[in-house]
């Protein structure tokens, strides 16, 4: 859910994952998808079925992007994004 309601738990919602995935990603630059999953997995209890929508989100975002060969998330930031679709 990208809206909070009054019902919503917090630490429970697309925005919270997406801000722990990209905290992860900004430090490592490069995050393998097993290993950042197990990272959600973690740091949320119960958060991990919100793993792939927060995952959807960063990438419409342009803040992230996916590695096929390595299976690997990787941290491309706002500035490259914009540049890349400038080009």
């Amino acid at each position: 859910m990208l809206r909070p309601n009054k019902h919503s738990h917090p630490d429970k919602t697309i925005v919270s994952i997406a801000y722990l995935m990209l905290a992860r990603l900004r430090k490592k630059r490069l995050e393998g998808y097993d290993a950042l999953r197990r990272h959600i997995r973690r740091s949320v209890p119960g958060g991990d079925y919100l793993f792939v929508p927060a995952l959807s989100f960063l990438y419409l975002l342009g803040l992230i992007d996916y590695r096929g060969k390595t299976d690997s998330i990787e941290y491309v930031g706002p500035n490259e994004a914009i540049e890349a679709v400038h080009q």
